[in-house]
């Protein structure tokens, strides 16, 4: 059962099964969100999600798709967890999990991005992932 925490470990996170997708996303949004180019995500359904140990603080806002996002993160170290957000069904649809935060770097290892969302907002110096479907904005 895979793993994550917080960079102070007082949020813990798991989930079971195989992910419904794996996806680096290149919005602003993201960007900001991971502090990085962009963000690799691990997408599974809420009924196979659980919070483990803490309780995440909130925010959510508007997109860059136009539809509702909300960031759960750490309340004590401010690390982004995992999301949910319209476009992946609502509270009761999909986690979008941070990639980063898995305990286990064989999962990021060995799970392969299938796609990329707002691929033309790619920082032009980073490569697209070969084989993985490229898409503008949310996409399918």
């Amino acid at each position: 059962m895979p793993t994550g925490s917080c960079f102070c470990g007082n949020l813990k996170i798991e989930y079971t099964g195989e992910p419904a997708m794996t996806v680096l996303c290149h919005c602003a949004d993201c960007r900001h969100i991971s502090g990085g180019l962009y963000s690799y995500n691990v997408v599974v359904p809420s009924s196979e999600f659980k919070i483990t140990n803490g309780t995440p603080k909130e925010i959510t806002k508007t997109a860059d798709s136009g539809k509702s996002i909300t960031n759960n993160f750490c309340p004590e170290c401010g690390t982004t967890l995992f999301r949910y957000g319209d476009s992946f069904g609502g509270k009761d649809g999909m986690r979008i999990i941070k990639a980063g935060v898995l305990d286990d770097v064989n999962l990021v290892n060995s799970g392969k991005p299938t796609g990329e969302l707002y691929a033309s907002e790619r920082i032009k110096w980073v490569a697209p992932v070969q084989g993985a479907n490229q898409t503008e904005g949310m996409g399918s």
